[in-house]
C-alpha cells in the first residue's frame, strides 16, 4: 500500500468529512492521472481504508468516503508526515551538501 497517491488521497477524503465523487478527489489530488486515482481508490477499498458507494442513476454516481480505520491508520501516520514537512530544508540541505561530494 505503498503507492505514491495513497496518503494524499486519504487526506483529501478525511478532510472532506463527507462523501466525495470520484472527478471532486481528482481535483484536489492534484497531478494524479485518472488511471492512478482509480487504481488508488480500488486499493484502498480493498484494504478497508475507503468504502466506496455507486447509486443506480443514469450515469451511475460513485461517493467515496474515508473509513474508521482510514481515520486511525491517518492518525498514526500524521505525526510523521508533520515531521517529515518540518524538516525539509534539512533534507535538501543534506542533499545538496551530498551532491557537492559527486
Amino acid at each position: 500500500m505503498a503507492e505514491k497517491w495513497t496518503l494524499w488521497t486519504m487526506a483529501v477524503l478525511a478532510e472532506a468529512d463527507a462523501p466525495m465523487r470520484f472527478s471532486r478527489v481528482m481535483e484536489r489530488v492534484e497531478g494524479v492521472s485518472q488511471k492512478s486515482l482509480t487504481k488508488t481508490l480500488r486499493q484502498l477499498e480493498r484494504d478497508g481504508l475507503v468504502t466506496r458507494a455507486v447509486f443506480p442513476e443514469v450515469p451511475p454516481r460513485v461517493e467515496y468516503t474515508i473509513s474508521q480505520l482510514g481515520i486511525a491508520m491517518l492518525e498514526q501516520v500524521h505525526p510523521l508526515w508533520m515531521w517529515t514537512v518540518a524538516n525539509l530544508d534539512k533534507f535538501e540541505k543534506a542533499r545538496r551538501q551530498y551532491d557537492k561530494k559527486r
